[in-house]
């Protein structure tokens, strides 16, 4: 996930963080909150659960955030 602020020095900063997520997709699923970056931390089972479906949100410095969903 990659988000973008114009400000500059802090306030210019991308924070990273689950909104709202299920508890079985926190077992699932991991958010780095400097980068962005999802991983898996467990196997996917397909037949069991077909899609998941996570929301986001992306925070600066200076308390501006929004959000985002990821399925």
């Amino acid at each position: 996930v990659v988000a973008t602020d114009a400000d500059e020095g802090l306030n210019g900063q991308v924070k990273y963080s689950f909104h709202k997520i299920s508890d079985r997709a926190s077992e699932l699923f991991d958010l780095d909150p400097e980068s962005g970056k999802i991983t898996v931390k467990d196997d996917l089972d397909f037949e069991k659960i077909s899609s998941h479906e996570l929301e986001l949100q992306a925070r600066d410095a200076g308390e501006l955030f929004d959000t985002a969903k990821v399925t």
